[in-house]
């Protein structure tokens, strides 16, 4: 979170943190406490907060405008469970803005058919 993507955040920017955490694994543990401190950089430059924790995490609570939990799980099988959170928030947001989401622009440039 240095220089541009900061340039970047202001009131009208919703910002999606991933601050998950295994609590039994000290490098999860380091890399949540960095999430963190980028989620309060982001607050300090007035950006809308949705964070994606794991359940029990009362701290990102009164950080986050916003809160989506997963279960607690082991650091290997978290990416797993923040990935349907994260797709679903994609799917609501696109229908919100009207795209289409059964068929996505340039869709033809990237399948190829055999």
């Amino acid at each position: 979170m240095k220089h541009g993507p900061n340039a970047l955040i202001d009131e009208n920017l919703p910002v999606v943190i991933i601050a998950t955490c295994d609590r039994e694994n000290e490098l999860s543990r380091i890399r949540y406490e960095k999430t963190c401190s980028n989620l309060k950089e982001v607050k300090a430059r007035s950006g809308k907060v949705i964070a994606l924790a794991t359940e029990g995490d009362e701290d990102i609570k009164d950080a986050a405008d916003h809160v989506l939990y997963i279960p607690a799980a082991p650091e290997e099988l978290l990416p797993i469970l923040e990935i349907v959170p994260l797709q679903l928030l994609a799917y609501h947001i696109a229908v919100r803005r009207g795209c289409d989401v059964d068929q996505p622009r340039n869709l033809a440039k990237s399948v190829t058919v055999e």
